[in-house]
């Protein structure tokens, strides 16, 4: 039964150290995109198309 306390207090210690590692790295910009908003620009946007109503009349 010590074992169990053992391993979760071991996992609770390994879990806290990769949030402060994570907050850290975000702190720092690691994750920050810089090369998709100079690319952007030279994608095409889709074009969006109306559908137009046609009428058909029957005579």
């Amino acid at each position: 039964m010590n074992i169990i306390y053992v391993l979760l207090g071991i996992s609770v210690v390994v879990a806290v150290i990769f949030f402060v590692a994570f907050i850290i790295s975000v702190k720092k910009g690691q994750y920050d995109d810089t090369y998709t908003p100079s690319v952007r620009m030279l994608f095409d946007d889709e074009v969006v198309e109306s559908k137009k109503k046609s009428k058909i009349t029957d005579k």
